[in-house]
C-alpha cells in the first residue's frame, strides 16, 4: 500500500515537472498591442532594440507558420473578416503626412509599397508617442523590410533590400492586408532607387 502511494506521488511529481516545462516554452498568445508594447524601465535606445527584437520574432514566426501551415496560437492579432473592399483613392505624400496620429480626430494611415492602410483601430500601437508611430503618416516600406525602427530607414525606397528583407516586407504587406482596410494608393512616391525616396 505504501509502495503504491509512493509510486503515485512520484508519477504526479514527474507529470507536474513536464507540465511546467511545457508551459514555460509555450508560445505567447498575447494580443497585437502587447507584442508591440514597450518594456518599462529601459532607455529609449534599449526600447528600440527590444522592439526590433519583437519585429524579428514576428518575421521568424510568420516564416515558421507558413512552412508548417499550423493552426497554433500566434502573438499576432487574428485576420479580420469584416474588412471593407479595398479603395484606390489617390493620396499624395503631403496628404498622407496629415494622418500620422498627431491629431486624434483624424484616422491613422500607414503605407506599404504605396498601398495605404487605415490602422486607426490600433492607435495604441501607431498613435502619437506609441511604439510604432514611426510608420504612421508615411510609406516606410524599407524600415518594415529591415525590421528597423530607425528614422533614416523609414522611407518608401525598398529597392536595395536583400531577398530576405524583401520577403519580410511582403510578409508585412500580407499581414496588413488581412487586418486593416485599404483606403487608397500613394500617387507621387519617388521612383524606386531614387535618392530622394520618401
Amino acid at each position: 500500500m505504501l509502495a503504491a502511494l509512493l509510486v503515485s506521488l512520484s508519477v504526479a511529481a514527474v507529470l507536474a515537472y513536464f507540465a511546467k516545462s511545457v508551459l514555460l516554452r509555450a508560445p505567447s498568445t498575447s494580443s497585437d498591442s502587447t507584442a508591440f508594447g514597450t518594456s518599462t524601465g529601459l532607455s529609449s535606445e534599449e526600447q528600440r532594440k527590444y522592439q526590433e527584437q519583437i519585429l524579428r520574432k514576428r518575421k521568424q514566426q510568420t516564416s515558421t507558420e507558413k512552412e508548417t501551415k499550423s493552426e497554433t496560437p500566434s502573438v499576432m492579432q487574428p485576420a479580420q473578416t469584416d474588412l471593407a473592399p479595398p479603395k484606390e483613392d489617390p493620396i499624395t505624400v503631403e496628404q498622407l503626412k496629415q494622418y500620422d496620429g498627431s491629431d486624434p480626430s483624424q484616422p491613422i494611415y500607414v503605407a506599404i509599397k504605396g498601398t495605404v492602410f487605415d490602422v486607426t483601430r490600433k492607435a495604441d500601437t501607431y498613435g502619437k508617442g506609441k511604439s510604432y508611430n514611426l510608420f504612421a503618416g508615411k510609406d516606410a516600406s524599407r524600415a518594415l523590410g529591415m525590421s528597423s525602427l530607425k528614422e533614416e530607414d523609414a522611407v518608401s525606397d525598398y529597392s536595395t533590400l536583400s531577398a530576405a528583407d524583401l520577403k519580410t516586407l511582403n510578409d508585412w504587406f500580407d499581414f496588413f492586408s488581412k487586418r486593416y482596410n485599404v483606403v487608397g494608393k500613394v500617387v507621387d512616391l519617388p521612383p524606386q532607387g531614387s535618392t530622394s525616396a520618401l
